[in-house]
């Protein structure tokens, strides 16, 4: 019997590719440091799909994923749905980290020291 496919899933790609044509400007701050394998020789992905959910940021070797959270998430309705999702996520042996928007401006240095102790 055949798994289903969990990564980069084929009906989610066009809202991928939309979602990468938009970042919103902290994704895209970060993004400028994540890319091209840029810190510590690690190959991050932006706006990759695991099951049914889109992350903001994977990274395969680490099973780490990075989220970014604007004022949308600040309701209960999107907190409940993130810690579900994390929860998803974190069942399937991944590490979710989340960093609110404001702290990729305020704090960057913290941030990147944050993302690097979670490598293995």
């Amino acid at each position: 019997m055949k798994r289903p496919q969990l990564h980069s899933k084929k009906e989610l790609s066009e809202f991928r590719k939309e979602l990468r044509e938009n970042l919103t400007p902290a994704e895209a701050f970060l993004w400028k440091h994540l890319k091209s394998k840029q810190l510590e020789g690690k190959r991050f992905t932006r706006q990759h799909s695991v099951g049914n959910y889109i992350v903001d940021f994977y990274c395969a070797s680490e099973k780490l994923i990075i989220e970014l959270d604007g004022e949308v998430h600040m309701t209960a309705n999107a907190m409940e749905y993130d810690e579900k999702r994390a929860k998803y996520l974190e069942n399937l042996g991944y590490t979710v980290i989340r960093f609110e928007n404001k702290m990729v401006f305020d704090n960057f240095p913290s941030v990147m020291m944050e993302i690097k102790d979670n490598f293995k």
